[in-house]
């Protein structure tokens, strides 16, 4: 009690930097067509200080900034204005008139079911790339920071996104238009795998909870499309250093700014973390991975424009728990990984039609060995070898018909080969899956519009086809308010890794049903959601093996009699306009889900769904210190949990439920700081970030679930592998100013 109050007391003391203030006023009114404009963002270029104007145009903020500087007014719907000012000792009163910039912001955005955070001109956009590397808690990781978003569960043992009721493999994530597999790293049974990709690869994300666009498929609960950065601004050179990793880069552009190529290195260690903080795991192995990647960009004298992103990586860990079986004291696995990733895209204007395509190369292998210790005589060793290789290609034909509305189809063609090798089971599964679709963009006017679209695809394992509409509306009730409704069919093939014997299956199927109202002004949004998800044709399970020393059964699908729902409602408020310097947001979702797939004996709420989920993000700058503040906190509703087993009911198997219960809740409270010591001094080009991440602030110790013995006599927690961790770091760019653009991403 006492370590949680001295904890509380060190948070306090950092809260109070949301106390200060600048000296010198500058205030204003921003016009257009002698009529004041709101939600304009004005800037003090180089600086973290700036304002959004009210409904009649006016701003105002303070400034301890002096001497000759620049004032920019930005909004997506009109054309940039900077204005050159003296700061001196006396406020300051700065007027704009701005022009319009003829997009389709003016007409209403189909937004039902997803979160947009790259495209400036859609009011949805909620999350930015800086987003993600100064959310408390979120470790720099897409994945990480979306759980601080509704609709996304925070599930700790597993990687992947659980969106809505949905397992994490029901989701799928996308680069440029083409299908990521294996986006999270190899991992072992409790520790969940962390993203494999850089987030400072991507210039945004388009989040969907659920109605997705029909040009992407194969996920049953939600997608996340990542959109690659284009040409870098000039040539860099970056590199990165803490106690866990070492990493370094560059990008070279060339003088004509028509081409950039550029190359990264990276390798992590967490044996020093291991003795400095007081671990939950005990790593025989510390876990350690190495990675590099390469790109190139190039825009052709045609307007075309050509990525390539490669990368490969490796990780390894060793993980030993007390045995939950009499024959031996401890349980080991090891795990080596490699895994490599291609993927080339091309965009290219011909008149009025706009042709995307792209293709994508990944390659797998994961290698765990399980084995049992006994006074310190460790057993012979299990192997479970996965291997895999995918190939995806991807070709959209766009065609605008007017500012608001346009056609689109295209094909999809997905290749996988995978190979398992454990003990007496032996696989080779192949599948080939050819998709097409057909999508429209309807602008009846500035206040209605639809998307209407269809895909089919076809298995070549499954020996199945399927159709799957998606239709999407908007209205705008009113300048602030707009509502949306989507629905959609959505098929995905089962896990692979299930398929290990012979049965006829066919497609997994969801129904998504989601009605949105949302209310953006004044630098604050407001956003309402009501869904409801049916689940039918799920995969059922049943064990065929169990690995050694682990219990970790080896599973087989055996039919598609499966099913399921998931309703809820969602609430998500964000607001950088009332308190200044500060942007803060505030998630909630409440989920209602229950499940009968896998080996589920009964329709049961599954055990990765918590029904309240709770998020708080705070962000605050002080510019006279050069120093970001942010924190993050999230409550979780005890998820149940179950030990299902097998008896025999008149010669036949037959799964029960032998325990069950619920988890205590889950609490985290995050603390981060970013300071800049080069922010706001001229024509810099070394751009410096000092990190300091602390995880789960007041130590909670929150658990994720159960093992159980194979009898039901014994049973271990899952817990995190460590209560509270301690991030240090520094990240050095070499060649180009980041400041400006750090500026304008938290404003």
């Amino acid at each position: 009690m006492k370590t949680q109050k001295q904890r509380l007391l060190f948070l306090i003391a950092f809260l109070s930097f949301f106390l200060s203030y600048a000296q010198v006023k500058i205030i204003g009114k921003v016009t257009f067509r002698n009529r004041g404009i709101s939600e304009i963002n004005v800037t003090l270029k180089g600086t973290y200080d700036g304002a959004t104007t009210d409904a009649n145009g006016k701003f105002s903020f303070e400034t301890s900034e002096k001497g000759s500087h620049v004032l920019t007014f930005t909004h997506p719907k009109y054309i940039d204005v900077e204005k050159a000012i003296v700061i001196e000792n006396q406020d300051l009163t700065v007027n704009a008139e701005l022009k319009e910039q003829i997009s389709e912001i003016d007409a209403v955005v189909i937004s039902a079911g997803s979160i947009e955070a790259s495209d400036k001109k859609r009011a949805t956009a909620l999350l930015t790339p800086i987003d993600v590397y100064t959310t408390a808690g979120a470790d720099g990781q897409i994945s990480s920071a979306l759980t601080y978003l509704p609709g996304v569960q925070k599930v700790g043992e597993s990687e992947g996104l659980f969106i809505r009721g949905g397992t994490g493999t029901e989701s799928k994530i996308f680069m440029d238009g083409s299908l990521i597999n294996n986006y999270f790293s190899s991992s072992v049974p409790g520790i969940a795998g962390r993203d494999r990709f850089n987030t400072s690869l991507f210039k945004g994300n388009v989040f969907s909870s659920g109605g997705y666009s029909a040009l992407y498929g194969q996920a049953l609960s939600g997608a996340l499309m990542l959109e690659s950065v284009d040409l870098p601004d000039q040539s860099s050179y970056d590199f990165g250093i803490s106690p866990i990793f070492l990493s370094g880069g560059f990008q070279k552009l060339s003088e004509d700014k028509n081409h950039s190529y550029g190359a990264t290195l990276g390798y992590s260690l967490l044996s020093l973390m291991q003795k400095v903080l007081n671990f939950n795991t005990d790593f025989i192995d510390a876990p350690q991975g190495l990675n590099g990647d390469a790109n190139f960009r190039i825009k052709t004298k045609s307007g075309g424009f050509f990525k390539y992103y490669g990368m490969y990586d490796t990780n390894k860990m060793g993980v030993r728990t007390e045995s939950l079986e009499p024959d031996s004291d401890y349980a080991l696995v090891r795990l080596s990984g490699k895994n490599t990733y291609h993927n080339l895209s091309f965009k290219q204007k011909f008149g009025r039609y706009l042709l995307n395509t792209g293709a994508s190369y990944s390659y797998n292998r994961s290698d765990l060995n399980f084995s049992g210790e006994t006074n310190d005589i460790e057993s012979a060793k299990t192997q479970l070898l996965t291997t895999g290789n995918y190939i995806n290609f991807k070709a959209v034909l766009e065609r605008k018909i007017n500012k608001i509305s346009a056609v689109r189809g295209g094909f999809e063609l997905n290749n996988t080969d995978e190979k398992l090798n454990f003990e007496e089971v032996k696989k080779h599964y192949q599948d080939f899956i050819s998709s097409v679709f057909a999508e429209t963009d309807l602008g009846f006017s500035n206040q209605l519009s639809a998307k209407v679209g269809v895909r089919a695809e076809n298995s070549s394992f499954l020996h199945q086809s399927n159709i799957a509409p998606r239709l999407a509306l908007a209205y705008r009730l009113a300048q602030n308010w707009t509502t949306s409704f989507a629905y959609g069919l959505f098929y995905q093939n089962p896990e692979s890794k299930y398929i290990n014997g012979p049965a006829h299956l066919d497609f997994q199927k969801s129904q998504h049903y989601i009605l949105q109202v949302q209310r953006t002004s004044e630098g604050r949004s407001l956003r309402l959601e009501a869904f409801y998800k049916k689940y039918d044709q799920l995969i059922k399970v049943k064990n065929i093996a169990n690995i050694d020393s682990q219990n970790q059964p080896v599973q087989t699908a055996i039919n598609n009699d499966g099913y399921g729902y998931a309703k809820g409602l969602e609430l998500f408020w964000r607001d950088k306009k009332t308190f200044e310097n500060i942007d803060y947001w505030i998630s909630y979702s409440f989920l209602d889900s229950k499940r009968d797939f896998m080996n589920y004996p009964v329709s049961l709420k599954p055990n990765f769904a918590s029904e309240h989920t709770l998020s708080v993000v705070g962000k605050r700058f002080i510019p006279e210190w050069k120093l970001g503040v942010n924190l993050s906190y999230t409550y979780a509703k005890g998820r149940p949990y179950y030990d299902i087993a097998t008896k025999d009911v008149n010669g036949e198997v037959v799964n029960f439920t032998r325990s069950e219960g619920r988890l205590k809740d889950y609490n985290a409270l995050n603390l981060s700081f970013n300071y800049l010591p080069n922010l706001g001094k001229k024509d810099s080009k070394v751009f410096t970030v000092f990190v300091l991440s602390i995880s789960n602030v007041l130590g909670s110790k929150n658990m994720y679930g159960y093992n159980f013995s194979q009898d039901g006599s014994r049973s271990s927690a899952v817990v995190p592998p460590v209560n509270t961790f301690v991030f240090v770091g520094a990240f050095i760019s070499f060649g180009v100013d980041k400041t400006q653009d750090a500026i304008n991403n938290n404003l």
